[in-house]
């Protein structure tokens, strides 16, 4: 018999069996359907904690100036951001300097406000997930005039709520053109004013130097861009530069990773073992019902090779069917769970077309046993059956 007539007989009974197909098909798509939710909405869920766990800095790196043995801060050359992103890892890299100047609302008082006045490069804001609540941050246009950015506590102390009001830093005047929301990477900012490059250089005698370096690197590789960071800002004297250990929320992300991984892998496997189940059920009642059927074409002469390949065709097009219209309802319910709880929808392929793959395999495992009794029975046990 030829693979195209073997394949027709294999779908013969799915085509005059359509609803005992179709309800065999559903409980094999419902099982597919369970793996890839079980697996897509944990899967959703952890996106979403590892977005959380990602905003409290996992990947920040901070490479802090330490006084020298004269007491005075070392000259780290002012291009150590681009320096420091020359390492392969490093995705973002900005730096902010002390301009050793004092702030305060009128010009009239020499108090200081007890905040510290801060020289920030544009990219800054990105480097820290930062946001700005009103206003705009520094940029290529403004970081040359007296402007300033005020941090969330900054503003609060200053009792400036919007932008437009002049604050006096040194001896001149600075305009307010943004205030920032609440910085949690970055406490020490939140308290600050922030002026440009190019204006600290013309107003507040600012030598360009950095003190603090903060660099965004691939989360896998932040402990080797620790190790060679202090050489890479500062080659002359690396053992000056300070940087801070990886977050503790790195730790607690990592373990959240590889808790996650087991978990899918069981729930997947559970799925599997009761579509499995489900198809070898469906197959051995195929077998009991259809001995009179069998009998019929063993007596016409068909061999047990044919016998096995009809019903391993049939038990392999159903879970096909099954596979396939699991994988899309799957989908759909992973995507309408996680739209619901307003988290990012993550649809693990590896787990869509396992699915559809474990089901065929399935199919071929649970039509062997069925198909090979088929094929064992005799042509008059089978027709002499009630």
């Amino acid at each position: 018999m030829k693979a195209l007539d073997l394949l027709d007989l294999g779908l013969l009974g799915l085509r005059t069996r359509p609803m005992r197909a179709a309800l065999s098909a559903l409980g094999i798509s419902i099982g597919i359907a369970t793996m890839i939710v079980v697996v897509g909405i944990p899967a959703s869920s952890q996106q979403q904690l590892m977005n959380e766990l990602q905003a409290l800095g996992t990947n920040l790196l901070r490479a802090e100036v330490a006084p020298g043995t004269s007491g005075e801060l070392p000259p780290v050359p002012e291009n150590s951001p681009e320096m420091a992103k020359r390492i392969g890892p490093v995705r973002l890299a900005s730096a902010i300097a002390n301009a050793q100047s004092t702030v305060t609302r009128t010009d009239r008082v020499t108090d200081s406000s007890g905040l510290s006045v801060l020289v920030a490069k544009p990219d800054l804001l990105e480097v820290l997930n930062g946001k700005v609540h009103s206003g705009t941050f520094l940029n290529d246009a403004n970081s040359s005039f007296p402007t300033v950015v005020l941090g969330d506590k900054a503003a609060t102390r200053l009792g400036i709520t919007e932008p437009g009001p002049q604050v006096w830093i040194g001896k001149t005047w600075f305009t307010v053109v943004g205030i920032l929301d609440r910085l949690p990477l970055a406490p020490d900012v939140e308290r600050s004013v922030l002026v440009g490059w190019g204006a600290a250089k013309t107003h507040l005698n600012f030598s360009g130097h950095p003190t603090v370096v903060y660099v965004k690197a691939e989360e896998q590789a932040i402990d080797d861009v620790r190790g060679v960071l202090p050489a890479t800002v500062f080659p002359e004297s690396p053992g000056e530069i300070r940087v801070s250990r990886p977050s503790d929320a790195l730790a607690a992300k990592r373990l959240t990773e590889n808790t996650f991984s087991a978990l899918f892998l069981g729930l997947a496997g559970v799925a599997l073992l009761v579509g499995g189940v489900g198809v070898a059920n469906t197959m051995v009642i195929s077998v009991l019902e259809r001995k009179r059927e069998i009998g019929l074409r063993r007596a016409l002469g068909a061999t047990r090779g044919e016998i096995r390949g009809q019903f391993v065709t049939e038990s392999v097009a159903l879970c096909l069917l099954g596979g396939l219209s699991g994988a899309a309802l799957g989908v759909l319910g992973t995507a309408g769970y996680a739209a619901w709880r307003g988290w990012p929808t993550v649809i693990p392929m590896t787990a869509v077309f396992t699915g559809i793959g474990a089901a065929l395999l399935v199919g071929v495992l649970a039509g062997a046993y069925p198909a090979v009794r088929a094929s064992r029975l005799a042509p008059t046990e089978a027709l002499a059956a009630p």
